[in-house]
């Protein structure tokens, strides 16, 4: 087993609801924000890792986005499989254990979020490894936080703190789980129980684009306007 990932799965495979109308014709992570692709800015993310992108919804169009590209994708045309689904259909192409996986909805100013949780990172006592924004500086994101985190970083349900949608993770009992399609939380639940679930706190400004009106705030971030 590694001990440090050197792969990285991007979320890309969503159905994109909430992005509606702008996703009835294109997958949500070929929305573009600030002139480039939601997917872009997050691949730029990811430097030195080999980057590998799930896709079910227009999945042509995310094959031919990344064509002539070093990204390899992991189709889900077939079925739609959730996050933890996903995951455990990538790993042959990930080849990595613990992996990095990264949703494709949110855009990032400053310090770069991927070296945040490589430098968090201590495998000896973590099977996941989160980053965080505190609620009240989560920009663009409608509804409570997801998680509390204690003196330690072990993370439990909470309010204090929204998933960024970037993380560490060991992939082990992916093994123990057999339906195809699941979410993450079926991997999480057992972490969260035996108290090996870590979070660590973004440095920067991170913003939800998970609907058509948070593209103008995630471009006002982006910018640098003091007001957002």
């Amino acid at each position: 087993m590694l001990e440090h990932p050197s792969a990285i799965l991007l979320f890309a495979a969503g159905l994109g609801t909430r992005m509606s109308p702008l996703t009835n014709t294109r997958p949500k992570p070929l929305v573009e924000v600030a002139g480039k692709p939601l997917l872009d800015h997050a691949l730029a993310q990811c430097a030195e890792m080999k980057p590998v992108v799930n896709a079910h919804y227009f999945a042509e169009q995310i094959h031919a986005h990344l064509e002539g590209t070093d990204v390899l994708v992991s189709d889900e045309s077939d079925q739609l499989l959730e996050t933890g689904g996903g995951l455990k259909r990538a790993l042959p192409l990930l080849n990595s254990n613990p992996v990095f996986t990264m949703n494709t909805d949110a855009v990032w100013r400053g310090s770069n979020p991927v070296k945040s949780l490589q430098d968090a990172w201590r495998p000896e006592k973590m099977t996941a490894l989160l980053l965080m924004i505190p609620t009240e500086q989560a920009v663009g994101h409608i509804g409570s936080g997801d998680f509390d985190i204690d003196a330690q970083g072990r993370l439990s349900r909470g309010n204090d703190y929204v998933y960024s949608g970037v993380q560490i993770i060991r992939t082990d009992g992916l093994a123990t789980i057999s339906k195809n399609a699941f979410s993450m939380w079926d991997l999480w639940e057992g972490m969260l129980a035996n108290e090996t679930m870590f979070g660590t706190i973004y440095d920067g400004q991170w913003c939800d684009v998970g609907r058509p009106d948070s593209i103008p705030i995630a471009e006002a971030m982006l910018a640098g306007n003091s007001h957002v």
